[in-house]
């Protein structure tokens, strides 16, 4: 038997430094063998065999460091081309990320957009008599332009909704029937513009309430309608655009409390035969939850309901979770983007995105809510001015290293 000029185990020892800096590419692999095979036949004499081979494997694996380290800088290889086989990779956009650089990365990375704020009521809807259309538009045009799917968001809030809705001329609180034919029409004039563009709309956001013994928020969508505004929402989304697949979307949905009522208002929704095709998870996570157990025991339950689940505003804070705003603390001058925060986040991601791998039958999106740590709306909640770093690409746009434990897989 012929021996190898380093003994086996050098050759091992080099071959799997080689396969992982290549990210276990077979087909570098293979040349690296090939050729270590060719030098063995070819040199004369072992002195020379062995100082060929190490000559070689040196420039090999100094070549595949650099490419490996060219590749973990600019990806040509992007999120939703390493998802293609599970489920859409969005993000949420507003009209300024929609040239330069961020555009080019939404195209390399992502096929599937969210209006940030664009077609909430307000931006969208500011006047009764008059529409704001030019934001959403640019960004419609932007997806259909590119081949990307989109996800309308939101047709009926508490926040973000204009103060006409709820009064009538002299200021007063207007009827439960006046709301809802003002409910239909917004909501019949927006789907209507975009059928045909949109696959899915979040139609009613945060309708549950964050107090424990409290099911639905007293927003003043439930003050003057009481539950009903809920079905009605989805009954007008329907009727507007029968192919869109119409989504419930609510945060805090890991808090088991939190998790059955809106358990309860789905399945409550669905055998009432209102046309709900999905539940949406914000996931505005941190590096602190959730946990294994929270996450999987939130998807098994609502894998249960026969509905199909997005996670629709996907970030996760480098700072511990607090659900309120608040002022700010000297402690928040810290806002470096140290190794312990990074590898803590990076675990955190890793575990996440395993679940939803392992729920990929029900799993039918993810959406990371902002671009890039460039800009996230949690630089400013719960603490104004306070730098976050919760998304995968760096303020450069470069991929982070929690960007490569996400897509080793």
């Amino acid at each position: 038997m012929q021996m190898h000029p380093f003994g086996t185990s050098f050759y091992n020892s080099i071959h799997r430094r080689l396969c992982h800096s290549l990210q276990r590419s077979e087909f570098y692999s293979t040349i690296f063998l090939c050729f270590c095979s060719n030098l063995r036949v070819h040199c004369k004499s072992l002195k020379m065999k062995k100082n060929l081979t190490l000559s070689y494997l040196l420039v090999l694996l100094a070549c595949s460091e650099s490419t490996f380290t060219n590749a973990q800088t600019s990806s040509s290889t992007g999120l939703k081309d390493y998802y293609k086989k599970y489920f859409p990779i969005g993000v949420s956009v507003m009209p300024s990320n929609l040239k330069g650089d961020e555009a080019e990365l939404i195209l390399q990375q992502f096929n599937s957009l969210t209006p940030e704020n664009s077609m909430k009521m307000a931006p969208i809807h500011p006047e009764e008599s008059r529409y704001y259309w030019n934001d959403a538009d640019s960004i419609v045009a932007f997806a259909q332009r590119n081949g990307l799917k989109l996800r309308g968001h939101t047709l009926c809030w508490h926040n973000q909704t204009p103060g006409w809705l709820f009064k009538d001329s002299a200021g007063n609180a207007v009827t439960k029937e006046v709301l809802l034919q003002r409910l239909k029409d917004h909501i019949t004039t927006v789907v209507s513009r975009y059928k045909g563009k949109i696959y899915a709309w979040d139609v009613v956001n945060e309708a549950i309430s964050d107090k424990p013994d409290e099911y639905l928020r007293p927003s003043l969508w439930y003050q003057i309608c009481g539950e009903e505004y809920i079905a009605k929402a989805f009954e007008y989304a329907h009727a507007a655009d029968p192919g869109a697949v119409l989504f419930y979307n609510d945060y805090n949905e890991i808090n088991a409390t939190k998790r059955e009522k809106i358990y309860k208002l789905v399945k409550g929704l669905k055998d009432a035969g209102v046309h709900i095709g999905g539940v949406g998870l914000q996931g505005h996570w941190a590096i602190n939850e959730p946990s294994k157990e929270q996450l999987d025991s939130t998807l098994k339950k609502f894998a249960d309901l026969g509905v199909k689940i997005q996670f629709t505003e996907l970030d996760i804070s480098v700072y511990p979770k607090e659900h309120n705003a608040r002022e700010r603390k000297p402690q928040d001058a810290d806002t470096a983007f140290s190794a312990e925060k990074e590898n803590k986040q990076i675990e955190e991601y890793k575990m996440c995105f395993e679940l939803f791998r392992k729920y990929r039958n029900v799993v039918s999106g993810v959406t990371f809510w902002n671009v890039s740590d460039r800009h996230s709306w949690l630089d400013n909640f719960p603490v104004r001015g306070r730098k976050d770093h919760p998304l995968l690409f760096d303020r450069d746009l470069k991929p982070k290293k929690v960007f490569w434990e996400v897509v080793k897989f």
